[in-house]
């Protein structure tokens, strides 16, 4: 699936860039294509206003033809920097064409006939003849008309070699744009990829998980379906033992069923104003009990009144999480203190457990789920190893951080949070 992905995104990259490049270059073409034109056009005109301008101050000759006082050199006609081939002709009375000036053009006397015929019945004007590759612009003086013909292989060679340096840009370009689209979409998809395997990952953890139990159970069974006539008092502990294994299974479901939460839009729709002292109290009361198990001290530093805007469920899912984990972790005789303090808009909730600790290797992945830091624990002792993955899910969706500190005997979780959301 993420290969298709990233040949997707390469393929959408590679399309809207050639879209673009099209887009671009036609219009360099099209602006190009029209300034050429009207270089043409500039051109003829440039070449008949000598002869305009000179039959408006001349008599008219007898022989028709206007006579121009000096020779026209093809230099003479230039636009800009270019120089464009323009050839003039003066209409005589009977539809023939006498030769005024050819600026190295070229046209062979059937195209030159042909092109009178089809400038005949225009009185006045510019335009193209596209079946005899010409330009033309036609006046009319007073000594009769004058044509101006250029050769539309001007136009049209400028553009092939525009279209073709185009056409090497644009291939280059995309060869250029295809690298790096392949390096942005291992740069883009880079999340992807961790969430899916992380996603991969997390499956696989919990078949195992669940299998465990379930094979318990089914072996439990086999054993109770071979003696169906033995009492239940006989094979109680094949029922406790199953009954055991399910509820191992209902929390392990409850924890995914947990971090499978809704997006966090939809949570923090449901926040409200939430007192966390109190809510750390009532957690501490309640693990007293547990404490007193275990021969554990726990004690309690809590800053008064510290409110946050928050889902006090998932808060409260937060404190017990930290508080059960210090407790199991925590050695006979040993302290679990918790501690809550407020400095401006910043609340900071820590929990420190004295006991085994957590190796540096083990840090960076704690709060991986189905992350156990001592492998050899068992499910009964050890959990699942999401725990600490359910903690930094509920302090992420209230906009905070959380780390984790071992130092000698003691470890440390904080959670940052900020007041106001």
């Amino acid at each position: 699936m993420l290969k298709r992905l990233h040949r997707k995104f390469v393929f959408i990259n590679m399309l809207l860039i050639t879209v673009v490049l099209v887009v671009v270059f036609s219009a360099i073409c099209i602006t190009n294509y029209q300034q050429w034109v009207s270089e043409v056009r500039q051109a003829l005109d440039e070449s008949l206003s000598v002869y305009v301008a000179s039959a408006s101050h001349e008599a008219p000759s007898t022989t028709g033809v206007p006579q121009i006082g000096g020779k026209v050199e093809p230099g003479d006609k230039h636009t800009g920097s270019r120089f464009i081939p323009v050839a003039t002709y003066f209409v005589e009375e009977d539809g023939s064409l006498t030769i005024l000036t050819e600026d190295n053009v070229s046209i062979e006397t059937t195209i030159l006939e042909q092109a009178a015929l089809d400038t005949a019945s225009i009185t006045e004007g510019n335009g193209a003849l596209d079946d005899l590759g010409l330009y033309y612009l036609k006046r009319v003086t007073a000594d009769g008309t004058v044509i101006a013909f250029a050769d539309t292989s001007y136009v049209s060679s400028s553009l092939s070699t525009l279209i073709l340096t185009l056409a090497g840009v644009g291939a280059c370009a995309l060869i250029a744009f295809f690298i790096i689209s392949l390096f942005l979409s291992k740069w883009a998809l880079r999340p992807v990829d961790k969430a899916w395997e992380q996603q991969q990952r997390f499956v696989a953890d919990a078949s195992h998980e669940l299998k465990t139990p379930l094979t318990v159970m089914l072996a439990n069974n086999s054993i109770l379906l071979a003696h169906k006539s033995d009492t239940v008092a006989s094979q109680l502990q094949w029922v406790e033992s199953t009954q055991s294994e399910a509820k191992l299974m209902q929390g392990l479901i409850d924890d995914m069923l947990f971090l499978a939460k809704p997006d966090n839009q939809q949570i923090k729709q449901l926040f409200t104003e939430v007192d966390f002292s109190t809510l750390l109290e009532r957690n501490l009361l309640q693990f007293e009990s547990v404490a007193y198990e275990k021969d554990i001290v726990l004690e309690g530093t809590i800053e008064p009144n510290v409110t946050l805007r928050g889902n006090e469920t998932r808060l409260q899912r937060l404190i017990s999480t930290l508080l059960d984990n210090a407790c199991k972790y925590s050695n006979a005789g040993g302290t679990v203190t918790a501690s809550l303090k407020q400095n401006r808009n910043i609340i900071q909730f820590s929990i420190t457990n004295t006991g085994s600790t957590i190796g540096e290797e083990d840090l960076p992945y704690i709060f991986d789920r189905f992350y156990r830091s001592d492998k050899a624990r068992t499910r009964d002792t050890g959990g699942y190893g999401l725990g600490l993955a359910i903690a930094k899910e509920v302090v992420e969706e209230h906009g905070g951080t959380i780390s984790a500190q071992s130092v000698g005997n003691t470890t440390t979780f904080t959670a940052t949070l900020a007041k106001t959301q």
